[in-house]
């Protein structure tokens, strides 16, 4: 007889229960199922020889590889480079090439420049200001372009070459096969900019003292990239998207003036004649030195420095293996201060130059933050492999091989805001993070900026609430909100080119590093997430990665479908909004239910045949505990059964659920994220409960789920702690929270 009623009792629930997910998995009215679970193949690249499924390089993948054998001369007085630069272009590539492509960056600059035609402009914002109106009408446009006094064989005759604004085609005598070797040379030069005054990625600053600081990039005519999914990387440089270049090894000579104090990538080999004694045995102790930066040049020295020009050069010769790009900073204003890092048992410098303008808030954060941005992203990805990282005070944000150029400069009087600082903190972790992305994950910039940019932004973010758990990073979730939010005339899906996005901060930066936080935290969990992030970084450190080979590396290191994710958030412009429509509360009741009775009638059962033997349910009045609620102790043949169970099944039993609640979860939102949930109990405890984004497959507009509980359930919040972006809250508390309007507020400040 036990048996029996408990088989029927279960039949009873089992055909309530599946009448429930009947009306759960019933589409909408109007509904259009996008399949937003459906996979990427008919997005990404189909894997290849050189680009497997997994995400890894293939046994074909090729990568060009460029040396330059560099003489630069700066000449102070006219603020001038003048350079010539030996190339050996290596193709290991299986391709014959016809031609080269050569990048010609400060061409953007140039008289004939193409750069300003391209960007709108109203009447009004060339007078709202004397400086704009000064700028836009009456001064001379700067020439900054590439003079190219010749390009040469090796053996000294001309080689033909065509100039497209901001690229260079060498047209070659005959196709370099595969696996040959070619070499030429180019002398050029060209004037700074004042990227205080004309903007730019470098140039000089002028100080009223009469110097000026350099920092120095995109000097060089630089070899494209060649690789097997673009071919030529030869789009146009207009200012924003940035670069894509071949891993090479650097031989440079830099000829400046005597005093000035200079830095640049690679290592210096020749700072026994560029160093005097003192400066030498500083550094030294620099070596040595792993919690506090040391001084090679005080601020004494340096503001003695100052005021005077030495009329001699000097000559700084620095080589480097296996780097992008080449950047270097120059100027007798230096103060110069660095520290040892320990990169798994191996010492790495931490440099800082800055001027007196930097301080003390140079002093006392820069070398630090390069430290501390080289052990935390070392152990996200891998142990940086280069001998220094360098941080130079310049009034930008701009990055390169070993060394970046920061803003962050204090009042006149030496004091600054609490934002200055974290502003500065935030530049010098993102841009000493670059040496990782895209310095050495080496993604093509110029394509794709979210994928050197956003992953870095991300990185640092972590690499910042480390140095300090209480740092506004701007880049959680919760910041991207007004982004995702707005008008979506004026948003474009992260996988667009640089050049053609609107809002390119929120798009390139903040976007892709929220997306990628809230795939760590909330979607993956950091252990999964971790070992497939340093896996995509180490398969293509000093390779050429596109998003397909990231998006593959992320799922096939981690065994988790993330196509979805990727969809949503990289190839739209979709929202999430996830709220709380409704909740029905249940109880039990000795009482049958309608649905009960139509399932008896179905079945031709009697169900006053067994009174006293069953459980029914009922839903009850919202706010109102029902009068004849029942628990499973109020019901003799229940306890009975129980009791006579296995002490094992006992105990499982023993906490019978005494509330019911079915909550109706809707997404007015496009993006399927998961859905997370507070509740709170009657007796003041909370639970928090995560359904994976899976649970709108069948439905991506609304969804049920049934809570069982010993106690009662007192409210509901989806996304308590702001985790997914959602762009409305007002839909994600029940009891849903009413907001006082603004006259309601005003009479409440009247009262009190």
């Amino acid at each position: 007889m036990r048996k029996h009623t408990y088989l029927f009792l279960s039949l009873i629930f089992l055909f309530s229960g599946a009448f429930a997910q009947e009306q759960a998995t019933e589409k909408p009215q109007g509904h259009t199922d996008q399949n937003k679970f459906r996979q990427m193949k008919d997005v990404l690249a189909t894997p290849n020889e050189t680009r497997t499924a997994s995400g890894a390089p293939g046994y074909a993948y090729t990568q060009q590889k460029v040396d330059y054998v560099m003489n630069l001369r700066l000449d102070e007085n006219k603020s001038q480079i003048f350079g010539d630069e030996k190339i050996t272009y290596h193709n290991n590539s299986k391709d014959y090439l016809e031609y080269l492509w050569v990048q010609l960056d400060q061409n953007m600059r140039a008289k004939d420049s193409k750069t300003p035609d391209i960007t709108t402009e109203s009447f009004n914002a060339a007078f709202n200001s004397s400086g704009s109106f000064t700028k836009a009408n009456l001064k001379e446009k700067f020439d900054g372009g590439f003079n190219i006094e010749y390009v040469k064989n090796e053996d000294g005759s001309d080689l033909p070459f065509v100039i497209n604004q901001t690229m260079m085609r060498i047209n070659l005598a005959k196709p370099l096969a595969p696996g040959e070797t070619f070499k030429f040379q180019i002398k050029w030069w060209y004037n700074v900019n004042n990227h205080v005054l004309d903007g730019g990625r470098s140039g000089y600053e002028a100080f009223p003292d009469g110097n000026n600081t350099y920092v120095i990039a995109q000097f060089y005519p630089r070899l494209c990239v060649y690789d097997n999914v673009e071919g030529w990387q030869n789009m146009q440089f207009w200012g924003r998207s940035e670069f894509a270049l071949e891993f090479g090894d650097f031989d440079v000579k830099i000829t400046v003036p005597s005093d000035h104090l200079l830095e640049a990538t690679g290592v210096l080999q020749n700072r026994k004649d560029v160093l005097t004694k003192a400066q030498l045995k500083r550094y030294q102790q620099a070596t040595k030195s792993f919690k506090d930066p040391v001084f090679i040049v005080t601020q004494e020295e340096a503001e003695k420095a100052e005021t005077q020009k030495s009329t001699k050069q000097k000559t700084w010769h620095f080589k480097a293996k296996n780097v992008r790009d080449y950047a270097f900073a120059s100027s007798r204003k230096f103060i110069y201060d660095a520290m040892a890092v320990n990169i798994n048992g191996r010492s790495v410098m931490a440099i800082s130059l800055y001027s007196k303008e930097g301080n003390p808030l140079w002093e006392e954060h820069s070398t630090r933050v390069v430290a501390n941005t080289l052990e935390e992203y070392s152990k996200l990805t891998f142990d940086y492999p280069y001998n220094k990282a360098i941080s130079v005070h310049a009034e930008m944000g701009m990055e390169y091989p070993m060394i970046c150029f920061n803003y962050g400069r204090p009042n006149p009087d030496g004091t600054y805001s609490e934002r200055l600082k974290r502003g500065m903190i935030g530049v010098i972790t993102h841009e000493v993070g670059h040496n990782f992305f895209p310095m050495i994950i080496n993604s093509d910039e110029r394509q794709w900026t979210w994928m050197d940019e956003g992953l870095n932004s991300f990185v640092e973010t972590l690499a910042e609430l480390d140095y300090d758990p209480n740092y506004i990073t701007g880049n959680l979730p919760k910041d991207i909100v007004p982004y995702m939010g707005g008008d979506q005339n004026f948003i474009s899906p992260i996988m667009s080119q640089g050049d053609y996005v609107h809002q390119f901060g929120p798009n390139a930066y903040t976007k892709p590093a929220a997306a990628l936080y809230m795939l760590r935290e909330t979607i993956m969990g950091p252990e999964l997430f971790d070992y497939a992030f340093r896996t995509y970084s180490q398969r293509w450190m000093f390779k050429h990665p596109t998003p397909a080979d990231f998006f593959r590396t992320m799922e096939d290191a981690s065994a988790m479908d993330l196509d979805w994710f990727w969809r949503g958030w990289f190839y739209t412009t979709d929202y999430t909004d996830i709220g709380v429509k409704g909740v029905k509360q249940y109880y039990l009741t000795d009482q049958p239910s309608e649905t009960a009775k139509e399932i008896a009638k179905r079945y031709n059962m009697d169900l006053a045949e067994y009174k006293d033997k069953l459980v029914y349910y009922a839903e009850a009045e919202e706010g109102k505990k029902p009068e004849n609620a029942k628990s499973v102790s109020d019901f003799k043949f229940l306890t009975d059964y129980i009791e006579g169970l296995p002490e094992e099944e006992k105990a499982r039993l023993k906490d019978a659920p005494k509330y019911f609640y079915e909550v109706t979860f809707e997404k007015p939102g496009g993006l399927v994220m998961p859905i997370i949930l507070e509740i709170a109990y009657e007796d003041g405890t909370k639970e928090r409960k995560t359904f994976p984004a899976q649970i709108w497959r069948y439905n991506e507009k609304e969804v049920q789920k049934v809570f069982r509980t010993d106690k009662a359930i007192t409210s509901l919040i989806v996304d308590p702690d702001l985790e997914t972006a959602d762009v409305d809250t007002s839909n994600n508390a029940w009891p849903k929270k009413v907001e006082a309007n603004k006259f309601d507020k005003f009479k409440e400040k009247v009262k009190g």
